[in-house]
């Protein structure tokens, strides 16, 4: 019995030292490169690209990514073919990417979004579009929700917003847990993570191809690191119970809106968040993808920048009818 228990210690304190040693060479091989701003003492990392050739009326594009990323993952689908355009605003969400933790622990859609509206009015961003992917969607529906007069456009891109039937993994739950997942994250998290990854990011991007260096792209290690890990675990453990209370108020969301679903998407039931999106919201359009899994924004980034132009133009018709009515 002795025996086993010095080998099980074994085992853990070489997956303790391997984390360790991986952890501190996921800080030094990758650093922030955007800009940091400290928001209700969550300090943020973000990348703003203004318009080249916009119009002073062009409404800033906020990209809110999904869970298990950062917002270098919105970036690399949407800088090239939007750079000049628009002004873009790549935020990392609380907790994940290079932006720090809610340290009250309170880290739902809502608090999520109250921090990132910190950072618009820091900003002086005044009107804008905001575009989530994923469980960033019911981040954005918050924001749409908290700064009506501040975010004029909505697009959810294959959202997690409404409840679903059933949870969500058990390690999601055992990694935002008390104790036990502070050690979890810093000794097990990393080795299994490295192990699945390949194998997770494809089956969020099936039946298609993921683009080639997304993982060095998207800076993927930062995931791993545990506060991320357990940040990320902690959204996703307990995005059910947020958003079975927030999607109750949805129908005051009279922003224009759009929303995008591919239907081969295996990670999300569009079935029950986009088309509850389109149910609940009153000015909303739905765009169905034929044969895009869950991240269309990376598969059919082409149709997607068309759609968004659409809503741009929608937001500015909005806008003019609306000073007409208040003349």
């Amino acid at each position: 019995m002795l025996s086993v228990l010095l080998a099980i210690l074994v085992v853990f304190a070489s997956l303790a030292g391997y984390s360790a040693l991986r952890f501190n060479q996921i800080r030094r091989s990758i650093r922030p490169d955007g800009e940091m701003c400290t928001v209700d003492g969550v300090q943020l990392h973000y990348h703003f690209f203004s318009a080249e050739n916009g119009s002073p009326d062009t409404p800033t594009l906020v990209f809110l990514h999904g869970a298990s990323g950062n917002a270098y993952d919105s970036q690399l689908a949407f800088l090239k073919p939007l750079k000049g355009r628009y002004p873009l605003l790549f935020v990392d969400r609380p907790g994940l990417g290079f932006s720090g933790a809610i340290s009250d622990g309170k880290n739902s859609p809502a608090r999520q979004a109250e921090v990132i509206e910190g950072l618009l009015r820091e900003l002086g961003i005044d009107q804008c579009i905001a575009i989530g992917h994923s469980l960033g969607a019911s981040v954005t529906a918050a924001l749409g929700l908290r700064a009506p007069d501040r975010i004029c456009g909505l697009a959810f891109l294959a959202p997690a917003t409404h409840p679903w039937p059933g949870g969500v993994a058990w390690y999601y739950h055992v990694a935002a847990a008390p104790v036990i997942g502070w050690l979890f994250c810093r000794i097990l998290t990393l080795p299994v993570a490295e192990y699945l990854a390949p194998r997770s990011i494809r089956h969020v991007f099936h039946p298609e191809p993921q683009p080639e260096s997304y993982n060095q792209a998207t800076r993927l290690p930062l995931l791993f690191l545990p506060d991320a890990f357990r940040s990320n675990a902690t959204d996703i453990a307990r995005l059910k119970p947020h958003v079975t209370a927030q999607s109750k108020d949805y129908g005051d969301l009279e922003q224009p809106a759009v929303i995008l679903t591919g239907t081969e998407d295996t990670v999300v039931w569009p079935s029950i968040h986009s088309e509850g999106l389109l149910r609940d919201l009153p000015n909303a359009e739905l765009v169905v993808l034929e044969g895009a899994g869950h991240m269309p924004h990376h598969t059919r980034t082409e149709a997607i920048v068309e759609v968004l132009d659409q809503l741009v133009l929608r937001v500015g018709k909005a806008a003019v009818s609306e000073g007409r009515s208040s003349e």
